[in-house]
């Protein structure tokens, strides 16, 4: 009966960190995607930052006492866990178009097992690529408490984990990179947009409010930034901490579940 019970658990993570590990070893060696991933959110931080740092009036809530570069601070680390995780997905069709998805796919694991191996190597990438930015934090203006800082890492995994395997439900059913692109430039940049990163909530017409607290990315983000300020709690957050991060953790494992059900959904179709 040990021995019985003691099976499931090598074709479940053995599998998936091997399918994470290429992945991060598929990125260490693409220095570009590096740099593009790193560079993009700062080059946005500096210019939209100093843009619109004259115009910010630190609307109630907004935090960082009308510095905008300040306030805007959050929202980059949330980009760069966008592009990375978003980004990191791409692969998926690549590995498709080479061949080597479909030699997984006919493996004797199940679907669940893809899943999470790619959607935990984009994890990594995306939280590594955010921790270098989070640390660089304190530079800015913002102070931690080694409970926010170990909350801040926390926040960042489970928002990573949850934007990968948004990205996982795109791109498997993707055959083109320029698809996958359009699709991200039409639905996932407007999350970003409209999750409190550019903007605080309490200054936007009561529309886009509306949308803002349906934005699933306004809550972690808000997570995030909280932890940022911990010694000085944002009136205008969506919603509490606790709230907060209840709402990520579950958004992180509704995608997850829709991803195993779209890859087992296209494997049993491909191998028909």
């Amino acid at each position: 009966m040990s021995t019985i019970a003691q099976v499931p658990s090598r074709p479940l993570w053995l599998p998936a960190l091997s399918l994470a590990k290429r992945e991060l070893v598929r990125f260490l060696r693409q220095r570009n995607r590096i740099i593009g991933a790193l560079a993009t959110p700062i080059v946005f931080w500096l210019l939209i930052g100093a843009g619109m740092g004259r115009s910010f009036q630190g609307a109630p809530g907004g935090g960082g006492d009308g510095n905008y570069l300040r306030y805007f601070y959050p929202g980059t680390v949330l980009m760069i866990l966008l592009f990375t995780a978003i980004f990191s997905t791409i692969s998926i069709i690549e590995d498709r178009r080479e061949g080597f998805l479909q030699s997984v796919l006919v493996a004797p694991i199940s679907p669940m097992v893809i899943v999470l191996g790619k959607v935990l190597g984009g994890t990594a990438l995306a939280f590594g690529q955010g921790l270098i930015f989070l640390v660089l934090a304190p530079l800015v203006g913002f102070s931690f408490t080694p409970i926010s800082f170990l909350l801040a890492l926390f926040v960042m995994f489970v928002v990573a984990f949850a934007l990968t395997a948004l990205g996982f439900c795109i791109a498997w059913r993707m055959s083109s990179t320029q698809g996958f692109h359009a699709i991200m430039n039409l639905f996932l940049m407007p999350m970003w947009f409209l999750s409190g990163a550019l903007f605080p909530a309490s200054g936007a017409m009561a529309g886009l409010q509306w949308v803002i607290r349906l934005n699933p990315l306004s809550y972690g983000l808000s997570a995030l930034r909280q932890t940022m300020q911990w010694h000085a709690p944002l009136s205008g957050s969506v919603a509490s901490f606790s709230v907060c991060v209840i709402v990520s953790v579950v958004f992180a494992l509704v995608l997850f579940f829709l991803a195993s059900v779209i890859a087992t959904g296209r494997t049993s179709a491909d191998l028909q």
